[in-house]
């Protein structure tokens, strides 16, 4: 029989779940009184809530009980005061709580295994690594700007629980943690900030000053993402936090560009790059999103105050210079204002529409003097739009290209703030593109120049920090030369040098890396590294060509610089300008796996410790969208500067939805910050937060209302444990995972189960049990105690192996499998009557192994549980350092005695359901079996039956089950009765076990069928006969079963 799934016991238990929140409440509530009679200065408030909490009338008690009111949850929450001094281990003299309550058992155990030293990696004395070896995993750096969102939460679930996982067996584990310093982003916030404050500009200010602002701002805010990571359980060693700005990280980012500039690898040219205006700065095509447009769409953008047109293609007409007929060529384009930049018009050489014009010119309408060739070009689409292109070499990458083969003027017509300059001509220049739109098209159609509009389904390229439409551009910038480093990062995959998880994002890792472009480093900011290289000017010599290779020499500083530029000129007298630009913050990024360990070194040992033990790591884990953003430049940079592959494997997780699939999104109202789930949140509250930010009003309205539809009662408080535990059973190996919030709450009752499961066990155990030492398990276990022990080394088996493999899903599964269905329903149940030393150490056991097992997942309510066991002699002081559960032969030994013992719980759910079916509340059960085989073990287990089937008399095993009982079959050779006589309708059983029979009938006789057919016994095969011949045995000794059953009914009535 297959065990329910987690989702269905997470419903099974909802009933369940109402009185545990009562008694939760209750008990959340005494402990309140009690902390605020310990603090004297708030004796009084005790009092009152005692006496409250006395005279409460009992029915609106119930109401405040219901877990799925955030609002109740948070009530009783906030009369708690935490008793642990911070970085000091808890006191367990108290009494065990009644029920769990997430805020209680998370607090102060970060701070203690923070203080006591267990978030830092373990080393021999001599220093050197755990025999078993290192686990590194360096952490994504998160924006330093940002806050943490439930993609950050998976990210970390993850993670950690293989950080855990790992420490614990015995590995030397590191985490290292850091922030990015997120340099567009940074800057826009504190640029923001400085207008709302005082309507300043950082040109006001100047470069110095505005960075002052910038590092005032990241201390004052930069360390919140870090709070947030530590209520999710991050276990990172927190001394080793690194910022990509810091010193360290920026000698790694100089010595990095150095080295490539001095190998040819980074060099400067003009060329087109991805700008955007409301910025001012260069990005790279993988910082650009594109929008799709179905259509003609207005588009708010920033810095208009009317709407723009996008989404259609407009056709206009340029007159044919010296054509005696007064000829036009019609073309057609969806950025109308690029008309100003034309420098061609390019047609297929084969169109015969067209040829009679190749080489001849057409007349610019606004630009005095500016005559355009017609040129052939096999790039021309003869069916798109007129079959005439104009062409814009230094505003589209596809003319730029048209451009370079045919000789063409490259004329820019932007300036950096988007705002057109000299070269669009006296009638258009100073005005902003998107007003020259409409300028243009007026003028045209002043002209008689214009032919149409049509709408035309598009993608347009936009900046997702700003909400501006991108605009190509000729800018002079420093490129990466990619080709030699992708492929030494593609020959690493093929060589399982670095494996790369799930199998779609390797393909992926293939087709980018198989067609990559060289990537431009530059970006016009100020917060930032700025770019260490300098432009040598020589006294006397005029201007010269910023883009001449020559004049430009980069150094780790001023003095090194200069030293190159003297050795490369002689006898001059030279100034020297460093570039302004910073460079693009994936450049920082990429060196961040040994940055973080003090790459390069000083040229001492001591100052490459670190990084000889701690580097390459064992995983990268991320989203699959930075898989080129970041990973691959990791990899390619990494070879490339140290040689060696920065990580063996890199894990790609799901993108994060909500429930209905839809990506977060401010304005859905979707994005939930992962706290909000941990400590609950009020509707109105998530109302409140919506007011506060920065959506458009109409945008608020719209997000209120899809809050109220998917949380119309907040958030509940699920806690930390039960966050991480929902996030990693929805971690498969599809792109995208699908989260319903409130499913979260389902595992926070999972928590309360292992809170009440281990609560009674204690009862059973004494305060200083210790483990028996003569304890034989193999002579002295029972069977339900083989049984259990077998399945904890079955679920420890299949986690390990899950873990090792990625595969979440199956991890958490194995886990909710142990706890919920085989320990707390049938062991934790069979201990009742079970009352042996043997039976104890084995409830100890599965206790202790099965808290070790789901410590990486759910560390708090394990560590907190744990801590309340009796300790044994060589237990470390905490669980997270306690050796992981892993096979044990012993126990797989007993394989046989636990199949035995699964054909008697079979039984006892047989017998459950029949007394269910009649009402018997005093149950005799009969197990009929004619294999001696079965019934030996059956018999061995029948003590155990007591507890695991209310109200049973008695049970027997027996060869013929006797007259007025209720039979079913669960195989051939085993039935299962249950004596109803004189307790139930006889005519209305006769008349079920008729329409069973009926069933079996029906079910026989089909297989009976397909067992006639012609060639069956040729044509199928054995393994297949004998599964369909099982079924026919099957299903007669079923029909045989009932059929005395119904015989023994119409006996019950004589």
């Amino acid at each position: 029989m297959s065990a329910p799934t987690p989702d269905a016991a997470a419903a099974a238990s909802a009933a369940a779940s109402d009185q545990l929140s009562k008694t939760q409440l209750k008990n959340a509530a005494k402990n309140a009184a009690k902390m605020e009679k310990f603090l004297a200065k708030q004796a009084k408030l005790a009092e009152q809530q005692a006496a409250a909490t006395a005279d409460a009338p009992k029915k609106e008690k119930k109401v405040a009980a219901k877990p799925a009111t955030a609002a109740a949850t948070t009530a009783v929450a906030d009369t708690w005061v935490n008793p642990t001094p911070a970085g000091t281990k808890k006191d367990f003299n108290e009494p065990m709580a009644a029920a769990y309550t997430p805020k209680h058992v998370e607090a102060s155990w970060d701070a203690w295994w923070e203080k006591a030293g267990h978030f830092k990696p373990r080393l021999q004395e001599d220093g050197s690594t755990l025999p078993r070896g290192t686990y590194v995993i360096p952490i994504p750096p998160p924006n330093v700007t940002g806050s943490l969102h439930l993609g950050h939460a998976l990210t970390v679930a993850i993670q950690d629980s293989l950080i855990r996982w790992n420490r614990m067996l015995g590995k030397t584990v590191l985490y290292n943690p850091g922030c990015d310093h997120a340099g567009i982003a940074t800057q826009s916030v504190v640029e923001k900030r400085l207008w709302k404050d005082g309507k300043i500009t950082r040109h006001t200010l100047g470069r110095e000053k505005f960075l002052e602002k910038v590092w005032e701002w990241k201390e004052q805010y930069g360390d919140r993402i870090y709070t947030q990571m530590r209520r999710l359980g991050t276990s990172c060693d927190w001394d080793r936090a690194c910022f990509t700005m810091d010193p360290k990280l920026s000698v790694a980012v100089n010595e990095a560009f150095v080295r490539l500039h001095q190998e040819g690898v980074i060099y400067r040219a003009t060329r087109l790059v991805n700008w955007c205006s409301h910025l001012n700065t260069a990005l790279s095509t993988l910082e650009t999103e594109n929008k799709e447009l179905k259509g003609r769409t207005l588009l708010s953008l920033p810095g208009y105050d009317r709407k723009v047109e996008f989404g259609v293609i407009i056709s206009f007409a340029y007159p044919v210079a010296d054509s005696p007929t007064g000829e036009h060529l019609v073309v057609a384009t969806t950025r109308i204002e690029t008309m100003l930049g034309d420098t061609a018009i390019a047609v297929h050489p084969e169109d015969p529409r067209y040829t009679h014009l190749i080489g001849k010119r057409v007349v610019h309408p606004f630009i005095a003097g500016r005559h355009i060739p017609i040129v052939a070009d096999t790039y021309v689409d003869r069916e798109f739009g007129t079959g005439a292109v104009k062409i814009t070499p230094a505003h589209d990458p596809n003319d730029f290209e048209i451009g370079k083969r045919h000789g063409l003027e490259f004329i820019n017509i932007l300036n950096d703030d988007g705002s057109l300059n000299e070269n669009a001509g006296p009638q258009f220049a100073g005005m902003k593109r998107f007003d020259a739109r409409y300028a243009v098209l007026d003028a045209l159609k002043a002209l008689g120049l214009y032919r149409e509009t049509k709408d035309n389904p598009m993608d347009i390229p936009m900046c997702p920090r700003s909400g501006d439409v991108i605009e190509p551009r000729l800018k002079p910038q420093w490129w990466v030369n990619c080709k030699e480093m992708a492929a030494a990062a593609l020959d690493a995959v093929r060589s399982g040098e670095l494996e790369i998880q799930p199998k779609a994002s390797e393909k992926e890792w293939f087709r980018w890396l198989e067609n990559i472009q060289d990537w431009c480093i530059s970006r016009q900011l100020w917060w930032g590294h700025r770019v260490p290289v300098y432009f040598v000017r020589i006294a006397g010599a005029g201007a010269v060509d910023e883009n001449d290779a020559q004049y430009w020499v980069s150094g780790r500083s001023l003095e090194e610089a200069t030293a190159t530029a003297t050795a490369r000129f002689p006898g001059k007298k030279l100034t020297l300008e460093q570039d302004p630009d910073v460079l693009d913050t994936w450049f920082s990024s990429g060196l961040w796996p040994f940055s973080i360990h003090g790459w390069p070194g000083n040229g001492t040992p001591e100052s490459t410790l670190d990084l000889d033990r701690f580097y390459p790591a064992a995983l990268l884990e991320t989203g699959w969208d930075i898989l080129f953003f970041w990973v691959a430049r990791m990899v390619m940079m990494g070879i490339k500067l140290t040689g060696k592959v920065p990580f063996k494997r890199v894990f790609c997780h799901a993108m994060v939805r909500d429930a209905h699939g839809r990506k977060m999104s401010k304005s859905l109202g979707n994005v939930i910050d992962p706290i909000d789930v941990i400590e609950g949140i009020t509707l109105q509250a998530m109302h409140q937060r919506l007011e506060d930010g920065n959506l458009d009003p109409r945008e608020v309205e719209k997000a209120k209302a899809g809050q109220k539809l998917d949380f119309p009662k907040g958030i509940p408080e699920c806690g930390t444990d039960a966050l991480r535990f929902t996030l990693c059973a929805y971690t498969s190996s599809g792109r995208d995972l699908n989260l319903d919030i409130l499913r979260v709450d389902g595992y926070r009752k999972f928590c309360n189960k292992l809170w009440n499961a281990t609560r009674f066990a204690l009862t059973k155990l004494p305060a200083n049990y210790v483990l028996p030492t003569k304890w034989n398990v193999a002579r002295d276990a029972s069977p339900a105690e083989k049984w259990i022990l077998y399945k904890l080394n079955k679920a420890a088996t299949e986690v390990n192996a899950s873990l090792e493999g990625m595969n979440f899903m199956s991890t958490t599964t194995a886990m909710h499998q142990f706890w919920l269905y085989e320990l707390c329903d049938v062991y934790l149940e069979a201990s009742k009557v079970l009352t042996t030393d043997s039976a104890l150490a084995t409830l100890y056991t599965c206790l202790d192994m099965g808290l070790r097992l789901l410590h990486p997942i759910m560390p708090f309510v394990t560590e907190e549980l744990w801590q309340r066991l009796p300790r044994q002699s060589g237990d470390p002081e905490t669980i997270m350092i306690a050796a992981y559960p892993e096979s044990n032969p012993t126990y797989a030994s007993f394989e046989a005695a636990a199949a035995h013992f699964d054909v008697a719980l079979d039984a006892v759910r047989a017998a459950r359901s029949l007394q269910q079916q009649y009402s018997v509340a005093s149950a005799t059960v009969y197990l009929q079996t004619s294999d001696s085989a079965t019934a030996g073990p059956l018999r061995a287990a029948l003590p155990v039956f007591h507890a695991l089937i209310k109200g049973l008399a008695a049970a027997e095993v027996v060869a013929t089950i006797p007259a007025g009982c209720a039979v079913q079959a669960l195989n051939a050779s085993l039935g299962v009765g249950l004596l109803i006589k004189g307790q139930v309708d006889v005519d209305a059983e006769v008349a079920k076990l008729t329409t069973l029979r009926e069933k079996a009938a029906a079910a026989a006789a089909a297989v009976r069928t397909k067992m006639q057919a012609d060639g069956y016994e040729q044509k199928v095969k054995a393994d297949v006969r004998q599964r369909e011949q099982q079924k026919l045995d099957a299903y007669e000794a079923e029909m045989a079963l009932l059929e005395k059953s119904m015989s023994d009914f119409m006996l019950l009535k004589e």
